[in-house]
């Protein structure tokens, strides 16, 4: 299938002037634009699938920085295909007006990004009170 105007001119974007799009990275994959620390994927299809598979490239491409580029009422869904995929990054819609950061899980983090408390009382605001003796 070939590819809508919107996604061309995305791409076209998201290298610049010194970057390159249709970069080939390992396992005959391509991503749609690398400059010399970014890696951006467009994904216009919204489905699961595509989604996790625009996350695993970005995951396979090694670079610093890496962002999936969806349609705006996509993004929740792509931050969570990229938290399955287990891959830091930002999530934007196709008009560079929204962003979300995405932190990869590592078992110390829930899947709100937040650290996971070292106790049961810890973060919650409660104290523990030493038992009085009777």
């Amino acid at each position: 299938m070939s590819e809508s105007e919107s996604h061309k001119k995305a791409k076209a974007k998201a290298a610049g002037k010194k970057g390159v799009t249709e970069k080939k990275i390992k396992g005959g994959k391509r991503l749609d634009a690398v400059t010399r620390n970014k890696a951006t994927e467009v994904e216009r299809s919204g489905t699961r699938e595509g989604l996790l598979k625009a996350s695993r490239r970005l995951k396979a491409s090694g670079k610093k920085q890496k962002v999936l580029q969806v349609p705006e009422k996509d993004m929740r869904k792509a931050v969570s295909a990229m938290r399955e995929v287990n891959v830091s990054g930002s999530v934007k819609n196709m008009s560079n007006t929204k962003r979300r950061s995405v932190r990869a899980l590592d078992g110390k983090t829930n899947l709100i990004g937040r650290r996971k408390p070292k106790s049961k009382t810890q973060g919650t605001g409660a104290r523990i009170m030493p038992k009085k003796e009777e």
